[in-house]
């Protein structure tokens, strides 16, 4: 059986050391992020079993990671704090965390925490979750992955989230900046002709299962909107 593989969020090298240490003797694989900036690509390219995630990280924090993960995966997520009051205000913003730690920790709980998380989501019967379902479009955010009838859409990350926006609300008018906004998760700003262009690829890509182009609608002057 493979070791499970924890990818540690953190940018003070003893407490990520001391994490690393305690976990390897448990048996699980580990791996070390120090800043914020490339937090959530490399755990969408690792997929790890668990997440130990601290709140405050060079580059992006990590309540906005958490958010940015969830859009994408449900792997446990434990989030370390250094304010023993912020516990109580994370857990009322639902953020996705499976878990808070405070600083300081015993490293053998946080250890003892993780096994009974992974052991917890093991046991739950496999179902699936959030799928947006709009006349022949399925599309399932928790595996990142779409589908018209039985043909799975090859669609890059800017256009799945761009057409889960879109499946929303279907009927619903999006202005550029509103799709910008749900599928640019690093806040940059891209002009309207790069919007109109991922539009273009999806309707496309519809088209060449469905053979017609009336899924997504162009609103002069608006955005676009699903009919």
């Amino acid at each position: 059986m493979n070791a499970r593989h924890v990818i540690i969020v953190e940018d003070e090298d003893k407490i990520a050391q001391i994490l690393v240490n305690y976990l390897k003797q448990d048996g699980f694989k580990t791996s070390v992020i120090s800043d914020g900036y490339t937090a959530v690509e490399t755990i969408q390219l690792l997929q790890p079993d668990f997440v130990i995630l601290d709140l405050m990280l060079p580059g992006k924090d990590g309540l906005s990671i958490c958010r940015e993960v969830r859009q994408f995966s449900n792997v446990p997520i434990m989030i370390l704090t250094a304010k023993v009051d912020e516990v109580d205000r994370l857990i009322g913003l639902g953020i996705g965390a499976d878990d808070y730690v405070c600083k300081p920790f015993l490293p053998r709980e946080v250890v003892a925490r993780v096994r009974t998380i992974l052991r917890r989501v093991q046991q739950q019967p496999v179902k699936e979750k959030n799928i947006i379902e709009y006349r022949d479009i399925f599309l399932y955010p928790d595996r990142f992955q779409c589908s018209i009838g039985e043909v799975e859409l090859e669609l890059s990350p800017v256009e799945f989230r761009m057409l889960q926006t879109l499946l929303s609300h279907p009927g619903r008018v999006f202005s550029r900046d509103n799709l910008m906004h749900s599928s640019y998760l690093d806040d940059r700003i891209v002009s309207n002709r790069t919007i109109d262009s991922h539009i273009k690829n999806l309707r496309k890509k519809i088209n060449e299962v469905v053979g017609h182009d009336e899924f997504i609608h162009s609103i002069y002057g608006v955005g676009y909107k699903l009919e």
